[in-house]
């Protein structure tokens, strides 16, 4: 099979490694806008082509990998609907890797391509090509979505398999509500803890240069999302703000219920506050 990926980045990078790792036929071609990505991994025999324009790298594709973040792929979408039209193959497939399906799946019904959307359940707070790894995916669900206008999922799915993970079929509007809650809001959580810490405007907090010196696993552990792709990141929860802000408004819930039991009339009780902990840990036990 031959795949043409439109971005090469932690994600794009990783399924280009993981297809070479894998054997068999496969055929793996990349451009992106600089060229630096595509270039670098023809060098270290992740891709066989690097291509210096979108529409050449197309007419080579069975299926083409949208490997780019959420509103980049809207973009992309947009020029395979337009100039880019006629590059592609008949028969091909357009899916993508981004971390939101329901704005992309709109796009692409409008557009009228033959659409499966996609999303490889891995990542890392690293971004690059250089940051790529064949294994990124081993184990881990890749959501398959409807097909549109013609696409074939058998095709993702085969991608998805030789990469090591497994596919799973989910509804896009699912997906994007889903992973605000497993995804989405862990990272906006961890930024909001180093805000909340650190002392930026409005955080109250001035003590975070002693602070650090004292931060140990639990800090580094609970603040590594924050590390991220700032414009991944926002690109992210701006494709899936309304979701993400139904989790966060649940989430503030739960705040207000921490200071309650926290600020309780005469004192904290131990044993309220060691049930909460005991039921937390029991549901994701269970």
């Amino acid at each position: 099979m031959r795949v043409a990926l439109l971005g090469l980045g932690l994600i794009g990078g990783s399924v280009a490694r993981a297809l070479r790792a894998a054997g068999g036929d496969w055929w793996v071609g990349a451009w992106t806008p600089s060229g630096a990505g595509p270039q670098r991994a023809l060098e270290v025999g992740a891709v066989d082509a690097a291509f210096r324009s979108a529409p050449e790298l197309l007419r080579e594709a069975d299926v083409v990998v949208l490997a780019a973040p959420p509103l980049a792929c809207a973009g992309l979408i947009g020029r395979l609907a337009g100039a880019w039209r006629g590059a592609l193959r008949p028969g091909a497939t357009v899916t993508d890797v981004a971390s939101t399906k329901a704005e992309l799946e709109r796009a692409a019904r409008d557009a009228g391509l033959p659409w499966v959307g996609g999303h490889p359940m891995a990542g890392r707070e690293t971004s690059g090509f250089e940051a790529s790894d064949a294994t990124l995916f081993h184990g881990r669900p890749w959501v398959v979505t409807a097909a549109l206008g013609g696409g074939d999922p058998d095709a993702v799915e085969r991608i998805a398999t030789a990469c090591g993970a497994t596919p799973v079929h989910l509804d896009a509007g699912r997906h994007d509500h889903l992973v605000a809650a497993i995804s989405h809001l862990p990272l906006l959580t961890s930024v909001m803890l180093v805000e909340a810490v650190t002392g930026l405007p409005g955080a109250g907090d001035s003590a975070w240069g002693e602070a650090r010196q004292l931060a140990a696993g639990g800090w580094r552990d609970t603040t590594r999302l924050a590390r991220g792709d700032p414009a991944m990141g926002a690109e992210i929860f701006a494709s899936n703000a309304e979701r993400l802000a139904e989790r966060l408004r649940a989430y503030r819930s739960r705040v207000d219920a921490w200071l309650a039991l926290l600020e309780a009339p005469g004192g904290a009780d131990p044993a309220a506050i060691r049930e909460r902990l005991e039921a937390a840990r029991e549901r994701l036990e269970g």
